[in-house]
């Protein structure tokens, strides 16, 4: 398929979006740009010849290809992510150490110092806007999450480094917005569509394996992002942070389809996306939280780097609500679902079986 096959086959207002961003001739930096959101905007940003650099720690032939100029690089390096944002304008710092698992230094390196560097290189290099990819974990207190918006705090103590990394970067973001820079940041949860690299094909693993299992007797509501949606909001917060009174600029903002389901109904309907048998199993959250706390416990005696099947912040979102009320991304950006999840689910189970 072409790029302007490919063009037409997008949402209509996801064209009309980036039609306006094109025409202001930005170059345009991406980080993580192998990630699965980060590829995801690249895309997305070249099917209209966007100027689009990308910065990663590795090799994407599949982004060079489609005319991405790939600089390879690690967030730490100041220097090295001084030389990608050289000659930019606008950035999207998507990149982060994610995964439930890890040393905080690790975590820390990586999430918060790296998006130190981000900051840095911009004022260094003049550049005008920053959006930053943050995550709905920066609120999260092991409670259940029951529509909240924007105005929940912060949290105060964290079961994992990934969260309490990215509570600071975030924060660091904002901080830095002022006239000369613009910053904002999107919170996301639960990414998924073609593509993904982690939450589906896990379940897809683990029910493969009989090992998938539900967690807590009560089914909690829980927010997801299709794909699509959460590169259309980072383009949204990108070109109204180029407006001169920007709605945005200083704001951070949950991101969803603003369609809370069931963990048990998400799950099933991936499930069959994979031709695989709905799940049926379940474990107290009790035990699955004593659980994550023993395998912890064992990981950090083995000195095991891998992360455990089960951990103690895993039980607990696997067992509490998380659903976001998106209002002020609906106002301030124009956000509004493009592709509901039963159609992403069409999208994504057609490309699995091909």
């Amino acid at each position: 398929m072409s790029n302007s096959d490919s063009f037409k086959s997008l949402h209509c207002e996801l064209q009309n979006t980036l039609t306006i961003l094109s025409q202001k001739k930005y170059r345009i930096l991406v980080t993580g740009a192998g990630g699965f959101l980060g590829s995801a905007i690249c895309r997305i940003l070249r099917l209209i010849d966007i100027d689009v650099v990308g910065f990663s720690r590795g090799d994407h032939p599949a982004l060079n290809a489609i005319g991405v100029s790939l600089i390879k690089g690690n967030l730490n390096d100041l220097a090295a992510v001084c030389n990608a944002l050289a000659g930019c304008d606008l950035v999207f710092h998507v990149a982060s150490k994610a995964g439930m698992w890890g040393s905080k230094e690790i975590y820390f390196d990586t999430n918060v110092n790296g998006t130190n560097n981000v900051i840095q290189a911009c004022k260094k290099h003049r550049i005008k806007y920053l959006v930053y990819t943050s995550t709905p974990s920066v609120t999260y207190t092991g409670h259940d999450e029951n529509g909240i918006d924007e105005s929940t705090p912060y949290a105060t103590s964290f079961l994992n480094f990934y969260a309490q990394s990215k509570s600071i970067a975030e924060q660091n973001i904002l901080k830095s917005n002022n006239k000369h820079l613009k910053t904002t940041a999107i919170r996301p949860h639960l990414i998924w569509g073609p593509g993904d690299p982690h939450f589906a094909p896990r379940i897809f693993e683990r029910a493969r394996a009989g090992k998938l299992k539900l967690v807590g007797k009560k089914d909690k509501l829980v927010d997801t992002t299709y794909i699509d949606n959460a590169v259309y909001a980072h383009l949204l917060a990108a070109l109204e942070l180029t407006n001169e009174n920007s709605n945005c600029a200083g704001k951070a903002y949950f991101l969803s389809n603003d369609q809370p389901i069931t963990m048990l109904d998400m799950i099933n309907k991936l499930l069959k996306c994979g031709s695989l048998p709905p799940v049926k199993k379940r474990i107290s959250k009790e035990l699955a939280y004593f659980i994550g706390f023993i395998l912890e416990k064992l990981y950090l005696l083995l000195n095991k780097k891998e992360e455990p099947i089960l951990t103690r912040f895993v039980a607990r979102q696997l067992s509490t609500s998380h659903y976001f009320n998106i209002n002020a991304a609906k106002n301030d950006l124009g956000y509004q679902v493009l592709i509901s999840i039963d159609k992403g689910m069409e999208i994504y189970k057609s490309i699995l079986n091909r």
